[in-house]
C-alpha cells in the first residue's frame, strides 16, 4: 500500500470545482414522504417474464442480461420486440434516489437530513470523465505536474519520515501517522512543511546517493502540495 498526498480542494475559493463539489444535485433518502421525488425502476419479476417470454434462456442471451440477476429491469432489455411483450408486467419500484432539483428548499434540507452522508451524488460526480481531467490540468491546485490536487507520495516503506525526524522536522516526520488519521494539516502547517523541506534537501545528501535518489522525488512532491496550500489558502492531507 502506498501513501497519498491531497489538498482540501473545496476549502480553496479558486478551484472550478469547488462549488460543484458542494453542491449535491441528488441523494438516497428515507420516507415515503419523498416518494413522489424519487427516481423508479421500471422492473419485471422472473416469474412474470417468464410468462412474457418464455424461453428465459434465450431473452438473457439476447438482451445480454446476467443469468444471476434478481429481476429484469427495462432499462437494460434491448430488444424492442422484448420490450413489448413485458410492457404488462412492468412495475414502478422507487430507488430511494431523489432529485433536489424538485424540492423547495425546506424539503431539500430535511430529504439530506434523513439520508446517508455516503449516499449523494454531487454536480461534479455528473461530469464527463474527460471534462474532468481538463479542468483539473488548468488548476492553480494541480500540483501533480497537471494531473490534480491529488498524488502519490510514496509507499508504506519509506524512510523518508524516519529521515525527517533524524533531521529535527515534526511534520514530514508524522506522516505515516498523519496519513492513519487523515489528520488536515492547515496553511500555517504547510508554511513549516515548507521549512522542513529547506533543511531536508541537503539533509538527503549527507544521507548518500541512496537517499538523494529515492527521497527527492516524495520531497518535492511534498513541496509543491506545501506551496499550493500556502498560495491558495486550504488545507492538505495523507492518507
Amino acid at each position: 500500500m502506498g501513501i497519498n498526498i491531497a489538498l482540501c480542494e473545496t476549502e480553496a475559493q479558486n478551484a472550478p470545482c469547488r462549488e460543484m463539489k458542494l453542491t449535491v444535485v441528488k441523494a438516497k433518502v428515507e420516507g415515503k414522504k419523498f416518494e413522489p421525488y424519487m427516481d423508479v425502476d421500471e422492473v419485471v419479476s422472473l416469474e412474470d417474464a417468464a410468462k412474457a417470454v418464455g424461453d428465459m434462456e434465450s431473452f438473457l442471451k439476447r438482451n445480454r442480461i446476467n443469468a444471476e440477476t434478481d429481476a429484469i429491469y427495462m432499462d437494460k432489455v434491448k430488444k424492442d420486440e422484448d420490450k413489448a411483450l413485458l410492457a404488462q408486467y412492468v412495475k414502478k419500484v422507487p430507488t430511494g434516489w431523489v432529485d433536489l432539483s424538485k424540492m423547495d428548499d425546506a424539503t431539500k434540507a430535511e430529504a439530506l437530513e434523513s439520508g446517508d452522508k455516503n449516499d449523494r451524488v454531487t454536480a461534479w460526480d455528473q461530469v464527463e470523465f474527460d471534462d474532468m481531467n481538463e479542468m483539473c490540468s488548468k488548476c492553480a491546485l494541480s500540483w501533480d505536474k497537471g494531473r490534480g490536487c491529488m498524488g502519490s507520495f510514496g509507499p508504506e516503506t519509506s524512510q523518508l519520515p524516519a529521515i525527517a525526524q533524524k533531521y529535527g522536522c515534526p511534520i514530514i516526520g508524522a506522516v505515516f501517522e498523519n496519513a492513519k488519521e487523515m489528520k488536515r494539516l492547515s496553511p500555517e502547517d504547510a508554511k513549516a512543511v515548507l521549512n522542513e523541506v529547506e533543511i531536508l534537501k541537503p539533509a538527503l545528501v549527507e544521507e548518500g546517493k541512496m537517499a538523494v535518489h529515492r527521497y527527492s522525488g516524495p520531497l518535492e512532491r511534498i513541496e509543491a502540495v506545501a506551496k499550493v496550500s500556502v498560495e491558495q489558502n486550504c488545507g492538505f492531507y495523507f492518507f
